[in-house]
């Protein structure tokens, strides 16, 4: 067990965790997963994969509850003192459960080769709890994957990690690929790419319609500036209808709507 607050792996969590945490986490491919909900996930998916897991004797005594403490898990275990979890959690009141995770390894290019039949992109979104929701929501309408551009929030970051539900280990994430590749491997694989604007005169239905079932990709853009004109002035743009006397929808809020439509159209 350990019981001193300068172990190596207090200072290795905190590093991942700390101001540096994003150059961190890119240099050694990994990143903290704390509680009970994102720990069993871990476990029971396997991608991104479990390297070492922390726990207190009250956390121990959660996995057991659930069957999560297989031989495999426990090789993997390290037992800590309440003390030294408080040290290493980023959240306020740990529950004694923490990991350190593999960042999964995707190849864009090759998944994109293979048609899927939906995809999301999100253009340079900065908030965590946003980018948390949406891969949330894309694992909640079965979306086959949930793309990042360049200069996002980094999608391994605890408060994103948190926000996701469990779902980071659902569906697969790929990080940093720039709207121009996307468009190229999009162009190559025969797939339609999609983005919302107010001013668009094709209804999202419509739009859906017309789609047919085939694969498409729905881009989104960053919460305050949205999607730039010389990045929307080739993207097939839709509108999402609203009765009501909103002006428009958060980032969120669109993107839970655009994907639930999205799921239920192309329903095979």
């Amino acid at each position: 067990m350990i019981t001193s607050l300068h172990s190596p792996h207090v200072e290795r969590v905190k590093a991942l965790l700390g101001s540096r945490g994003v150059k961190e986490r890119k240099a050694e491919s990994k990143f903290i997963a704390e509680g009970l909900q994102s720990i069993r996930e871990a476990i029971n998916f396997g991608d991104p994969k479990l390297d070492t897991l922390y726990l207190t004797e009250a956390g121990r005594a959660k996995l057991e509850d659930e069957n999560l403490l297989t031989s495999e898990v426990l090789g993997k275990t390290v037992e800590v003192t309440d003390e030294v979890m408080r040290a290493m959690a980023d959240t306020v009141t740990p529950q004694g459960i923490l990991a350190l995770c593999d960042i999964s390894k995707h190849n864009f290019p090759n998944f994109i080769s293979k048609q899927p039949l939906r995809i999301a992109y999100f253009w340079q979104i900065q908030d965590p709890g946003n980018a948390g929701a949406v891969i949330r929501t894309a694992d909640a309408f079965g979306f086959n994957a949930i793309v990042f551009s360049d200069q996002c929030v980094d999608v391994y970051s605890p408060k994103v990690v948190r926000a996701t539900a469990g779902s980071l280990w659902h569906i697969p994430v790929f990080e940093d690929v720039s709207i121009s590749d996307l468009k190229q491997l999009a162009e190559k694989n025969a797939i339609q790419i999609f983005g919302t604007d107010g001013n668009s005169k094709l209804a999202l239905p419509d739009a859906l319609q017309e789609l047919n079932k085939k694969p498409s990709i729905w881009v989104f853009g960053n919460e305050a500036r949205g999607l730039p004109s010389d990045i929307s002035a080739d993207l097939n743009l839709v509108t999402i209808p609203m009765e009501g006397r909103a002006e428009s929808l958060n980032l969120a809020a669109a993107a839970t709507v655009v994907m639930y439509e999205v799921s239920q159209a192309t329903k095979r």
